[in-house]
């Protein structure tokens, strides 16, 4: 019933953009941003893309391909990268006809309406942590999706590309000039770099340089940043100030041993998280973006790459349903809050002009209350640990982790902050604000010291597919 509900969600908003087509906006900076799913709350797809277009942002990189966000990018201008997710790699990869289907049901069924430039099959599918669950099957998905794109008519404009973390690549010493894929995979790699070259695909990478920072103690600080005056020296006098260029170029020198040096590259995520690390705050990402941007818009590349670099920043929004396996950061990498508002000015321009994006609008807030520990509650000491564990399993609480944003509350707040995470998440049903007896619903903010305890937004999941299609129902100009 929810993807019936999507589907019809999605061709309302196909309906209602033919009868009343927008305009893009122009960024000065040709940049793109990942728009995760992975949110308990999402917002109408409609007025995320509002917000894009208002805020000059052209590209857009998903990680499914659902109906309901797709549908509102229909004739929007925007460019779009359709992803195929690694659960889907197997049914990809054992049918030509499943790839096909795939095809007819998510890329030509808009015809020329979608800008579609990428179809992304599998993410990140080679990482270690997958202990190989997807080297067999997301090459042949990659050949069979090209195919049936092919097979379409539109293979010479849309390409199949598979987005591949930087851990794809090595180098024993450190300098790009040494770079080189893994061994383990170094023949499959070699493989598929080739048919992307044969097909006039790009290899699509993700690089993150705070993840090169927070995994390692030793990494030099300033290196993860744009500004940060270190230097590293490499064969042929070589020097890289900045950790995200000596990444691009080992992946360069990768590409040249496998036989494809001029093979293009796209960055598929870049991006520096708010929360959940000691490294994890708004200065530092702002700092980042900050030189990131400058980086962009003067077109100067990397020493091996000069020239324009298609970068997709990630990501768009905080998402409080992301796997915190590799870190509390993961579900803080929005430049936008859970409710779609800018977390620091944002200079996307590359030239100093920083201001504050413009936020999502038509974003409706649950009522102004919060569930709080009752300090009065009885036998409190057997029940507390118990209900503070499912609160943060069922809700978020990464927030309260060493170096983030709440580490600092006291005790009692600690565990209001659990309980009214959970409280939020269900959509302030009082039944979520029992715990035994240990919490109790107030009206009174309970933020403090310069900890917010949110309030959650109405989910348009459950509003989207009615208002949708009374709005396809009505006059452009009402």
């Amino acid at each position: 019933m929810a993807r019936l509900l999507r589907l019809l969600a999605g061709a309302a908003v196909l309906l209602l953009l033919a009868a009343c087509p927008a305009t893009a906006g122009d960024s000065v900076v040709d940049v793109g941003v990942n728009w995760g799913s992975q949110l308990s709350h999402p917002m109408l797809p409609s007025s995320v893309v509002k917000m894009l277009k208002t805020n000059g942002i052209s590209k857009v990189k998903m990680f499914d391909a659902d109906p309901w966000p797709v549908g509102a990018l229909v004739d929007s201008g925007m460019e779009v990268m359709l992803g195929i997710p690694n659960d889907m790699l197997e049914t990809m990869s054992g049918s030509y006809g499943n790839a096909k289907d795939w095809v007819k049901e998510n890329v030509t069924v808009y015809g020329n309406n979608l800008k579609l430039k990428y179809v992304a099959v599998g993410n990140e599918p080679f990482l270690k942590a997958y202990n190989g669950s997807f080297m067999k099957t997301t090459f042949p998905a990659l050949k069979n999706i090209q195919k049936a794109l092919d097979e379409a008519g539109i293979g010479g404009t849309v390409k199949a590309v598979v987005p591949l973390n930087a851990d794809v690549y090595v180098s024993p010493d450190d300098k790009p000039s040494s770079g080189a894929f893994r061994p383990d995979i170094d023949d499959l790699m070699t493989d598929i770099v080739k048919f992307l070259h044969d097909h006039g695909a790009p290899f699509v990478v993700n690089i993150y340089p705070f993840l090169s920072l927070a995994l390692s103690d030793h990494f030099p600080f300033e290196f993860a940043f744009f500004d940060g005056g270190k230097n590293i020296q490499d064969k042929g006098g070589i020097s890289y100030t900045n950790v995200f260029d000596a990444n691009y170029d080992t992946l360069v020198h990768a590409l040249k041993k496998a036989g494809v040096p001029n093979l293009k590259i796209v960055v598929g995520e870049a991006g520096w998280p708010t929360d959940g690390d000691k490294n994890a705050n708004i200065k530092l990402a702002k700092r980042f973006y900050d030189g990131l941007m400058k980086k962009l818009v003067k077109n100067e590349g990397t020493p091996l790459r000069p020239g324009k670099l298609e970068v997709y920043l990630f990501g768009l929004f905080d998402e409080d349903q992301k796997s915190i396996a590799p870190g509390d950061f993961e579900r803080h990498w929005g430049i936008l809050t859970y409710d779609g508002k800018p977390k620091f000015p944002m200079d996307l321009s590359g030239q100093g002009h920083d201001k504050l994006l413009s936020p999502v609008p038509d974003v409706q807030y649950l009522p102004s209350q919060w569930c709080v520990f009752d300090d009065k509650a009885k036998d409190q000491s057997g029940k507390l640990p118990g209900n503070i564990q499912y609160a943060c399993a069922s809700g978020d609480c990464t927030a309260l982790g060493y170096g983030s944003s709440c580490n600092g509350l006291d005790e009692k707040s600690n565990i209001s902050y659990a309980f009214n995470m959970y409280f939020q998440m269900q959509d302030q049903d009082v039944r979520a604000c029992d715990f035994d007896g240990l919490a109790k619903i107030t009206d009174k903010n309970a933020s403090t010291r310069g900890c917010l305890f949110p309030i959650q937004i109405i989910s348009a999941g459950g509003r989207a597919a009615p208002a949708l299609w009374w709005a396809a129902l009505w006059p452009c100009w009402l």
